[in-house]
């Protein structure tokens, strides 16, 4: 498994995973549930999406036409 993206927030990392599905590309959320666990604090840098070696190319070309606005929400 390879990460790919790492979100800033739980729901950021759905969006990205429907995106990726919605394509044809199985993808995992990693950390998801340990921002609930730092309290008040922020928790950056946690919630990665993960997708198998063979798919990486793929979603990443994904994620960039998301970045640049190709897919809308």
């Amino acid at each position: 498994m390879k990460n790919i993206f790492d979100a800033s927030n739980s729901i950021e990392a759905n969006l990205i995973k429907n995106i990726l599905e919605r394509e044809g590309v199985v993808a995992y959320i990693s950390g998801e549930y340990l921002q609930g666990g730092m309290g008040e604090l922020p928790a950056m840098g946690m919630v990665h999406i993960m997708v198998e070696n063979e798919d990486q190319q793929q979603a990443e070309k994904i994620i960039r036409d998301w970045e640049q606005g190709v897919y809308s929400i």
